[in-house]
Order: structure tokens, then C-alpha cells, then sequence
């Protein structure tokens, strides 16, 4: 399989562009004949911001899984589509070639009809980090089902309420998952987030950790059974594999819910054609993807990172995806560079925060590592600070790997803007330029083009995009105003991404960070609305208010300015490890406050409302600049908490 899209230099690119910007319907066309179509498409693109509506080729039918796996089987079938590294380095990895994953997913696909799933339904998948989690992705695809992968980490509550808005009726998930030295219990998880649930029809449990669970007669059922089943039934109709469903271009392919600045996770709803075009044509343009490449991408399937750039990207290219059960720092901090060396990786794609947190064990690890193999860095899920793109470049690179700093959203679908592999420049800590098809604009508050540089001849702006590309999200599950109101109505006829950007004399973009109340985690959105909710829920707390500061790890650490009934007969320590159980009960651990500020009071003004700024530069240690109090409701407040700043 070749890649007659592939851009292979910088004259190449501005020729790409160029055309993307000048004539899409054009350009996606000729890539889109690439692709396998049951039918093609009656137009390329249908769009406006207002509504919004957004359609690429429509009218074409096709299904994703034939594009990720039976087109590349009389080629490729005993290739390498899956490299499975188990959590415990002693365990058997697993090699899953396009023949056996054809066969899984239709099984699965068999599955789920047995069970009584039907194209549209909605499919909650609550997995660890194991090749069966890609085999229920893609059956579901086959079948078209939706599918709504939760991240292990989510707490019961933050799936019971996924579980509501999605509409869900079917589940599949493990007993448990290894993480690192923990196992995590997630089929009790699922019990408890069912309580009270009365519309998922079946459970199916796969066997992972062998953690003692109890299974419910009648909706209960287990992963082995049902799939011996299903292989029964497809040799007893003399089936090779599943048939896979016809699908309309603009049929949902999943749901993935994401943070925003209210309290309740919306749906990111991507469809099948332009999704499937993006993902494929991303990876194989931003990496510089080869046939024969072991892609490496260190993200969990649970965000969109992994839907994007460990399934469906790599797949629908033909390429071998590793796929990794564990931790960085478990057993030891050499993990990722022992993998790396055993399966002779060529593009490794993590997150600054592994970077940073794996800095800090030094150069020990990597000793006697042979790192060799690799040819592409790539980074993904926040702006990279320049000292840890110089560590990564020098001491994993050897100054030979090109950098691939990505910046996109689980709204995008794919990678947005970033250097392409060893074809254009890179610039330390700069996201540098657009893909093809992605027309960015930095505005001002008012939503007017930013054309007057700063004092460092930079523009300095809200990062926004002018038209669609193929992978832009459609809407949020059930609530298309929410879309609306989210992404399309900050300023007329743009996409607002929630980012602010810096623009340099070359037309780089660096991406400077969320201007919404959003925080950006070890690479995942939180929002500080939810965040503060779950704090309320705690019985003690009269009020919060949540920001972000600079952390050397995460790149931001959560902030919780917290009032307390009757503060002076509580024990600080214990309070605050209640509140710590709260919020992880409610969202889980990826939420938990890193700081936790007892207040008497927060700085409002007089109408009521909590001053964030206020709040964000005294967690962010610029005493300062905190700006005329003068104006607040009660302004000792502010001296108050400075005060007794952690």
C-alpha cells in the first residue's frame, strides 16, 4: 500500500496547502479516492458555521472497518496490525496480524448481533489497555454500532452519568486491568455505576485479572463464552468473516465525552467518512509513516489520542501499532525504552508529562538502551516546554529524530497543526504549522483578526479556524445547541478552539494554553466547573472555587480555594483527604486537587461573581499582578487568602 498523499518536502507542502485552502471539495476528493467506498460520495463538502452543519462526502457509503483491516488482507494479512506489551514485562506479547484481527472483530461483530445489538445503538466500552479493548472498538464500527470508550480511570459516577446521556444499553469491560503495580477492580466499578440503571440490557466481561466479581444472571455474561459462541455460529454459516454494515458517510462513529467549562462532560459525536480520511491522512503526513514502521503511541484508548493514533490512523494505513498495557515508570523507569528496544520502535508518540516525569529519574535508565531503531519523536495532549523537548531530542532522538510536536482536541478528530516529520522545520515548543485543510486565525476578544505584533514582534491571539477539515466534530450527543454555543458562537462563522496562540514572522503557531476554565491535566481536559461541583458534594464544603498553576510534572496542577462549615473545629489534613475521596468517588483520580486551600471567604464582586483571575494569579505565585480589589464585595478577602497561600 502506498501513500500517494504523503507529503515528502517543504515545496510539496505550500503546494498541498495551498491547494486545501484554494480548492478543498478538490483536494479531499483526491485523497478520498484512496480509500475503499461501497458507494462514493454525491458532494465532497456541505458546511456553515451558523447552524452549525457540517457534512463531508455525502451521499458515500462505506464501513471504517474495511478500510482498517479487509483491504489490506491479501497484501498484508499475516502482517503485524497489532503489537500487544503487557503490563508485567515477563508476559507473553502479543502479535495480532490483520488475518487474526479480521477474525476477532468479526466474531465480536457476531457478538453483539447475538446479543442483541443493532446498528446505532450505543456501546459504553470500559476496558484496560489489552487487545480485545480494539477488537470491541472495531466490531462495534462493523456493525454500526456506536461505540463510547471510558477511560479505566473514571469513577462510577462519572460513568453512570456517561452511561444516561449516551443512551447506552450495552456494555463490555474486563474483571479488572493492570496498571503499573495496581489492578483496577473495573467490572465492581460498572456494578456500582449501575445502580439504579434500568436500561443496559447486557454486560459482557472479558478476563483479565481474575478479580472476584459477582455476575448478574440474565445481564451478565462472559467475554470467552460469547465469543466460542459467536466463532460456532460463523463457521456454521460457512462464514469467513462478518459482513461489514453499510454505513452512510455521515453516520456517528463514536461518542467520547471531554470536559468543558460547565460541570457535565459533553459527547464529541465524530462520523465515519471524515474521520476515517483525517485520522489516516494525519498520520501518515505528520509521522512520515512507512510500511514496515512500528508506531508506538503511549496514549490510552480512553482518550481520543489513542481512537485517533493507536486504531483507527494506523489501522486504516496498514501499519503495525504497539500497543501498551502499562506504565512508564513501572517496573522500573526504563519501561519505555526497553520496549523501544525489544520491538525495534520507529515512532514513539507520548505525552510531555511521561517526558518530564521520566527527566526526572535522569540519564540512568536509558543506559545500555539500544534506541537506535527510532526515526520519528512525536508529542501529544499539551504545548511541550522547550527543556523538555531538548532532553527528549537529545537523549532519545541522539539529535537524529525530528520532533513532532501535534497540537489538536478530541473536537478535532486529528492532528491540527504541527511540524511534519523531517519535511518541515521544527521549532522547539512550537506547534509550527497547519495540515492541509486547517485555516487557523488568532482574534481578539471581540473576535477581530489580530494583525498589530507585540513588543516580541509576535501575534498574540485566541486561536480559532475559519472552515472545516474532514475530522471536525458534528456535534454533541443530544444537544446540538451545546455544540453551538460551545465551539461556534464565541465568534461568528469560527471554530473556537478555547486555546490562546502566539504566531511568529514564519506563520508558526505556539499554543499558550487553555483562556476558557479548563485545565489542561498530564495532557487531559478538566474542567474546573466539574471539578468544583464534586468538591460542593463533600457535606462540609460551603463553597469552592478551582484554577490552575504551573506544575513541573503535569504542566498544570489543580488549585482549590475551599470554605469549610465552621472552619475552626475541623482537622485540616483530614478534611482535606475526605474532599481528596469526594472528588475521585464523583470524577476519580485524574481530578483530584493537588492543593487544597481552606478560605474564609472567596473574592467576588458585587453581583456574586467568583473573580477566577484573581484566584489563578495567586495559585500561579504573581502576587503582583493581582490587578485593582478595590472593587470586590469584601476586598480583604484577597489578603486573606494570600496569606494563607499553600
Amino acid at each position: 500500500m502506498s501513500y500517494p498523499y504523503q507529503i515528502k518536502s517543504l515545496e510539496a507542502y505550500h503546494k498541498d496547502y495551498n491547494e486545501s485552502v484554494e480548492n478543498p471539495e478538490k483536494f479531499w476528493a483526491n485523497v478520498a479516492e484512496n480509500f475503499l467506498w461501497k458507494k462514493k460520495w454525491d458532494s465532497v463538502l456541505n458546511w456553515n458555521f451558523k447552524d452549525p452543519k457540517v457534512e463531508w462526502f455525502s451521499g458515500a457509503k462505506l464501513n471504517i472497518t474495511e478500510n482498517c483491516i479487509d483491504r489490506h488482507l491479501e497484501s498484508s494479512g499475516d502482517k503485524p496490525a497489532i503489537i500487544w506489551e503487557p503490563n508485567n514485562p515477563e508476559d507473553r506479547v502479543r502479535v495480532v496480524t490483520y488475518n487474526i484481527l479480521h477474525k476477532r472483530v468479526s466474531q465480536v461483530a457476531q457478538m453483539l448481533i447475538n446479543n442483541g445489538v443493532k446498528k446505532g445503538d450505543r456501546v459504553c466500552i470500559y476496558m484496560g489497555m489489552i487487545p480485545e479493548l480494539a477488537y470491541a472498538v472495531l466490531g462495534c464500527a462493523r456493525i454500526g454500532a456506536i461505540h463510547s470508550v471510558v477511560f479505566g480511570g473514571f469513577s462510577a459516577q462519572s460513568i453512570a452519568d456517561r452511561l444516561y446521556d449516551a443512551g447506552a444499553e450495552f456494555i463490555i469491560t474486563c474483571d479488572g486491568a493492570y496498571r503499573g503495580d495496581k489492578v483496577i477492580p473495573l467490572k465492581n466499578v460498572i456494578d456500582d455505576a449501575l445502580i439504579g440503571n434500568r436500561s443496559i440490557k447486557k454486560v459482557i466481561v472479558y478476563t483479565r485479572t481474575r478479580t472476584p466479581i459477582s455476575m448478574l444472571k440474565g445481564r451478565d455474561l462472559w467475554w470467552e463464552d460469547e465469543m466460542e459462541h459467536a466463532e460456532y455460529q460463523l463457521e456454521k454459516q460457512g462464514k469467513i468473516h462478518f459482513p461489514a454494515e453499510e454505513m452512510d458517510a455521515e453516520d456517528p462513529l463514536f461518542i467520547l465525552y471531554t470536559s468543558g467549562s460547565t460541570g457535565k462532560p459533553k459527547g464529541v459525536v465524530h462520523t465515519c467518512a471524515g474521520y476515517m480520511v483525517w485520522t489516516n491522512y494525519t498520520f501518515v503526513n505528520a509521522f512520515q509513516y512507512q510500511l514496515g514502521d512500528i508506531h508506538f503511541c503511549t496514549a490510552d484508548i480512553g482518550w481520543i489520542t489513542g481512537h485517533s493514533y493507536i486504531v483507527y490512523g494506523p489501522l486504516s494505513a496498514g501499519a503495525t501499532s504497539l500497543m501498551f498495557e502499562g506504565v512508564p515508570t513501572w517496573p522500573n523507569a526504563s519501561r519505555f525504552w526497553d520496549i523501544v528496544e525489544k520491538h525495534k520502535v520507529n515512532i514513539l508518540y507520548t505525552a510531555p508529562t511521561a517526558i518530564r516525569s521520566l527527566m526526572g529519574f535522569g540519564l540512568d535508565p536509558l543506559k545500555g538502551k539500544d534506541l537506535s531503531s527510532l526515526k520519528v519523536l512525536g508529542t501529544v495532549g499539551e504545548p511541550i516546554n522547550e527543556e523538555a523537548w531538548h532532553w527528549y531530542d537529545q537523549n532519545i532522538g541522539k539529535g537524529n529524530c525530528p520532533v513532532v510536536d501535534t497540537w489538536w482536541q478530541t473536537e478535532t478528530g486529528g492532528v491540527l497543526i504541527t511540524n511534519l516529520a523531517g519535511v518541515t522545520p521544527a521549532k522547539p515548543s512550537w506547534a509550527t504549522l497547519p495540515m492541509p485543510g486547517v485555516q487557523p486565525v488568532l482574534v481578539d476578544e471581540n473576535g477581530n483578526e489580530v494583525n498589530v505584533k507585540d513588543e516580541s514582534g509576535l501575534l498574540k491571539g485566541n486561536l480559532c479556524i475559519k472552515a472545516p477539515w474532514p475530522g471536525i466534530l458534528r456535534t454533541t450527543y443530544g444537544d446540538h445547541e451545546r455544540c453551538r454555543t460551545n465551539y461556534f458562537a464565541t465568534y461568528e462563522n469560527l471554530y473556537f478552539t478555547g486555546d490562546g496562540a502566539l504566531k511568529d514572522e514564519n506563520g508558526y503557531y505556539r499554543i499558550t494554553g487553555r483562556v476558557d476554565d479548563v485545565l489542561n491535566v498530564s495532557g487531559h481536559r478538566i474542567g474546573t466547573a466539574e471539578v468544583e461541583n464534586a468538591i460542593n458534594m463533600h457535606s462540609g464544603v460551603v463553597e469552592s472555587a478551582v484554577v490552575g498553576y504551573p506544575h513541573d510534572i503535569k504542566g498544570q496542577g489543580i488549585y482549590a480555594f475551599v470554605i469549610i462549615m465552621g472552619h475552626m473545629h475541623v482537622n485540616d489534613a483530614e478534611t482535606r483527604l475526605d474532599i481528596l475521596q469526594t472528588v475521585t468517588r464523583i470524577i476519580g483520580a485524574i481530578a483530584k486537587p493537588d492543593k487544597i486551600q481552606f478560605v474564609k471567604g472567596l473574592p467576588k464582586t458585587r453581583s456574586g461573581k467568583i473573580m477566577r483571575r484573581i484566584l489563578r494569579k495567586i495559585a500561579e505565585n504573581e502576587l503582583s499582578s493581582l490587578g485593582d480589589t478595590s472593587t470586590l464585595l469584601d476586598p480583604t478577602v484577597v489578603d486573606e487568602i494570600v496569606g494563607g497561600k499553600l
